[in-house]
């Protein structure tokens, strides 16, 4: 069978996004200076993200969201990105819901999220077949509470749902979420025996590999390097992708150690971040789609990124993928 697209299984999130002129101290009050609804969650973002890239191969959601009006929205915004959702199923519980809160000077955001239907997603037998697409992305880890939950065979139900796609033939991509917990090397490692593509910042990884990566603010690549070697080691197949402000590196099964500076984007054009690495992880997704060297696939990633960054929401700053790279190209990189 010729394989071709990709599902994205994990968390569909109904983003409310609010810029504010301040991140406030406890008790004390913050203007709020704009807002606007989008998607949210990895599985989601990806999916949108790869529309608006105009990738031109199948896109398939699976996951859960309520039997609601945020529910409807979600399957409304899929529909007008050509994105299938017969494997996106509905539960009792809420649609996932996240209010993001960007401050307008930094574009720094801080989430509150309501767990909702996506903490289900994994908690009972449902269809897994994943017809004919080419690759599996699975995000977040961390954010889905039955696939985290413990398996005695695989240590995950996440890691059970990844052995599953490997045997069927599909490459599989993994991407977690950045919570400030002590869970990362519980949750995420017996993942990635069953993973051919991980894709985690540089906090992710320092979290998972219990390397230190930043060193007084500051990046520390060399430490980044031992951080993808590890992952590799813990059973990564292919590549492992670490992306930070200052640049991605890619560091694969077969020696290559590739590091692309991001994007000189200007700060006035700079408006939120929201969303950026989930761009990130879909630029280089198209690119291993497609079969690209890993090289492109990275800038590919930071231009796809770059763009996410000009628009408060986690896609709407995402154009297509040839003008992406312009951008890329007209800004310049990072030194």
């Amino acid at each position: 069978m010729t394989r071709s697209g990709i599902t994205a299984a994990g968390n569909y999130i109904v983003d409310r996004v609010k810029i504010v002129d301040r991140y406030p101290e406890q008790d004390t009050l913050a203007n709020i200076l704009s807002e606007s609804v989008g998607n949210g969650g990895g599985a989601f973002n990806v999916l949108v993200d790869l529309s608006r890239l105009g990738f031109g191969h199948p896109l398939r959601a699976m996951g859960f969201v309520g039997a609601d009006a945020d529910g409807d929205w979600i399957r409304r915004t899929c529909s007008a990105h050509q994105i299938d959702t017969a494997s996106l199923l509905s539960c009792d519980a809420p649609t996932s819901y996240t209010d993001v809160m960007t401050v307008e000077s930094t574009g720094r955001r801080t989430f509150f999220h309501q767990r909702g239907s996506n903490a289900l997603f994994g908690s009972q037998p449902i269809d897994l077949g994943f017809g004919s697409s080419k690759i599996l992305y699975l995000g977040y880890i961390l954010l889905l509470d039955a696939l985290d939950a413990p398996d005695l065979e695989y240590g995950t139900r996440a890691a059970r749902l990844l052995a599953e796609a490997s045997r069927t033939g599909l490459k599989t991509a993994i991407d977690v979420v950045s919570e400030d917990g002590d869970r990362f090397e519980r949750i995420i490692q017996p993942a990635l025996p069953h993973v051919d593509w991980c894709f985690l910042n540089e906090f992710e990884a320092e979290r998972t590999t219990g390397i230190p990566i930043r060193r007084d603010g500051v990046l520390d690549r060399s430490a980044l390097e031992r951080a993808g070697v590890r992952l590799l080691e813990l059973g990564v197949h292919e590549a492992v992708f670490l992306h930070a402000p200052e640049g991605a590196l890619a560091v694969s099964a077969d020696g290559e150690r590739i590091w692309q500076p991001a994007v000189q984007v200007p700060i006035q054009s700079i408006v939120g971040a929201v969303g950026a690495g989930d761009a990130f992880a879909a630029g280089v997704l198209y690119g291993l789609h497609d079969g690209a060297d890993l090289s492109i696939c990275l800038e590919y990633g930071v231009c796809a990124a770059a763009a996410s960054l000009t628009h408060a929401s986690a896609s709407d700053g995402v154009i297509p993928l040839s003008d992406c790279v312009e951008m890329g190209r007209r800004f310049g990189y990072r030194n």
